[in-house]
């Protein structure tokens, strides 16, 4: 067994949270990797024209904060393209709250910096007007290369069904799920609901480091999931990490 694999197997043996018999997924606690801290809610106001009537709503997703590694602030969240699709009125915030649960959740406003500008390249890019000092929230650092098919990966993100997501007041992940192939947006076997959009796919290194390896697109909640991996939009994030 690799280190990376064996890492995975001792956290599932002593974690306290267990998911439901027909679902993967673990809530969040302070038995967790740390790199799930990262993974945020992100709620973005929209407007949709709905038979004729404009309408305003709140897209409630998913996002993550990156940096270079051993950096001391970070201020660059992931998120998925179609969570913003909608957002118009640029005098309506977009914000981003870290550990929402706790005594004490760290919340910025953010502004978008670069997106894919499709389904087929569903990343966005938003910087925060307040950055995350890393002693108070360590954040993840970018996959330097392709995550591998052949390695588990992980899904996480606030999923809003009634189950363990708690309406996505909850933190939930899929610990341990696969890659069914390799094309540009990949497939996987990860469960996840809507609202763990632009949530973070996360494969360890052969040492156990959390590496961010791509962006959740969407989830069926029946165990079919698509995510954009990393590689493919790297260089738009590099140019704006610290």
């Amino acid at each position: 067994m690799g280190l990376a694999l064996a890492v995975i197997c001792n956290f599932l043996q002593a974690q306290d949270v267990i998911a439901a018999p027909d679902d993967p997924r673990l809530g969040y606690s302070n038995a967790s990797p740390e790199w799930l801290q990262a993974v945020g809610k992100l709620a973005v106001p929209g407007i949709k024209f709905q038979q004729g009537q404009r309408e305003q709503h709140i897209e409630n997703c998913s996002a993550t904060l990156v940096a270079k590694p051993d950096s001391a602030m970070a201020d660059i969240i992931i998120t998925a393209w179609h969570c913003l699709e909608y957002y118009r009125d640029l005098s309506k915030p977009i914000v981003f709250t870290l550990l929402p649960t706790s005594s004490d959740p760290i919340s910025s406003e953010a502004y978008m910096l670069s997106d894919g500008g499709h389904m087929e390249a569903d990343w966005a890019i938003l910087k925060l007007y307040r950055a995350v000092p890393s002693d108070r929230v360590a954040s993840m650092s970018i996959n330097p290369g392709r995550a591998l098919q052949n390695r588990p990966i992980a899904m996480a993100g606030y999923s809003t069904d009634e189950g363990i997501g708690q309406n996505g007041t909850r933190l939930t992940y899929d610990p341990l799920c696969n890659m069914t192939d390799a094309a540009y947006n990949n497939s996987s076997d990860c469960l996840a609901h809507k609202g763990a959009s632009g949530g973070a796919v996360v494969q360890l290194s052969e040492s156990g480091q959390a590496w961010f390896s791509g962006v959740v697109s969407q989830g069926d909640g029946e165990g079919i999931s698509t995510f954009v991996p990393v590689a493919g939009f790297r260089n738009a994030i590099n140019l704006h990490l610290r």
